[in-house]
């Protein structure tokens, strides 16, 4: 049973308050100005950076940042989170932030605003037991991770370097854990680059074949080639590349009609084998090869290309492992599975791993958190405060 003390944790209470944000990308909703309200008293410089403009929509962002000389650690997290779907399908409501079964409930819960609570939580507690230390402590806190990413941790980033800041470590507070608190910490991802292949032939009577092109063949004959030509075996970090095709559409109802044109969209997810140049060679060799005379093939890609990234083991990576083992006597592994996170955009600027909740139920109905992992996680950065400083 959850002693009720530790509900009322400054990190429980401020995930309860970001919670009660709907704060569906990219609408803000209030959650930066409780975090910024939150970070102020303790002495951090609080800045709302916003941007807009290259095909996407405006996004306010958060840099917040105390002490002016030694190491400088980044925390980098998003108070942005995915739709709720249909409201009635939740056990308690998607932005109530109710507390039942030692869990808090709410959209957010996990992805990722008790990373943001914990590592704000930290910096108090760290704040608290060494206000004099030498050390920068800074935070990036974006609203738009969750979709199109453009107006956000990217750009921030710039910003900050151009406003003079030099980053030595970052940690962002992503779901790691694959089972149990601390049994993870991710060191790199996986690149992703996604495509949409538009095969154009000519419409015609299925009984006149003669008189038609079909581009259905083609579509097949590419789906084949890309799903089953292997990509590579893996690296020392990484499991090996895969391109999965998505989807095959022609929008033709009619059995007794051959289609003008069909498309066939794939996702890509490559090691550091790859680059975003090299991978996109590869696809246009491959498209090529399915080439017939009369059949005009084309290809497009989705989004920009998420680069693959590793950050070199290192004492600062120890400093995280030991910190995990200590709070949740897991030593955690070296992780580089899952999906593309913000952490991509760190990574070019310093050496960043991710550490942060076991990821079950982000992104479902019912997303919830057990207060205990909130509260763990916050011991968990307080200790690389620690370490780090």
């Amino acid at each position: 049973m959850t002693n009720p003390n530790e509900q009322q944790t400054p990190a429980i209470t401020l995930l309860r308050d970001l919670i009660k944000c709907p704060s569906v990308t990219p609408i803000e909703a209030g959650a930066l100005d409780i975090v910024e309200a939150f970070l102020a008293p303790l002495g951090f410089t609080c800045t709302r950076v916003s941007f807009e403009g290259d095909g996407s929509y405006p996004v306010d962002n958060l840099f917040a940042t105390r002490g002016t000389k030694g190491r400088h650690l980044l925390f980098g997290g998003h108070t942005d989170v995915v739709p709720q779907g249909n409201d009635t399908h939740w056990t308690h409501p998607p932005f109530s932030a109710d507390i039942a079964k030692e869990q808090i409930w709410g959209r957010g819960a996990v992805d990722m605003k008790s990373g943001v609570a914990a590592f704000c939580a930290a910096a108090a507690n760290y704040v608290a037991e060494h206000p004099h230390r030498d050390g920068i402590l800074s935070l990036a806190i974006t609203n738009d991770e969750e979709s199109d990413a453009i107006n956000g941790t990217v750009k921030l980033l710039k910003w900050a370097q151009e406003a003079g800041h030099k980053f030595d470590f970052s940690i962002v507070g992503e779901p790691s854990s694959a089972h149990i608190l601390g049994d993870n910490i991710k060191i790199g991802r996986r690149g992703t680059l996604s495509g949409i292949i538009t095969v154009k032939g000519k419409q015609g009577h299925s009984a006149y074949p003669e008189r038609a092109r079909n581009p259905v063949p083609i579509l097949a004959t590419l789906a084949d080639i890309l799903s089953h030509t292997k990509l590579d075996d893996g690296t020392e970090h990484f499991q090996p590349s895969n391109l999965e095709v998505t989807s095959i559409d022609v929008g033709n109802k009619a059995s007794n009609v051959i289609p003008a044109e069909g498309h066939l969209i794939f996702n890509i997810r490559f090691n550091d084998t790859w680059s975003g140049e090299t991978m996109r060679a590869w696809v246009e060799e491959k498209i090529l090869s399915a080439h017939q005379e009369g059949i005009d093939i084309s290809w497009r890609q989705i989004g920009a290309v998420a680069k693959c990234f590793i950050s070199k083991v290192s004492d600062d990576i120890k400093i995280v492992r030991d910190a995990v083992e200590k709070v949740s006597g897991q030593h955690p592994d070296l992780a580089t599975f899952g999906g593309t996170s913000d952490a991509r955009f760190i990574a070019d600027y310093c050496p960043v791993v991710e550490c942060g909740l076991v990821g079950t139920t982000m992104h479902q109905v019912d997303e919830r958190v057990e207060i205990s992992q909130v509260n763990d996680l916050t011991k968990i950065y307080t200790q690389i405060l620690q370490g780090f400083f």
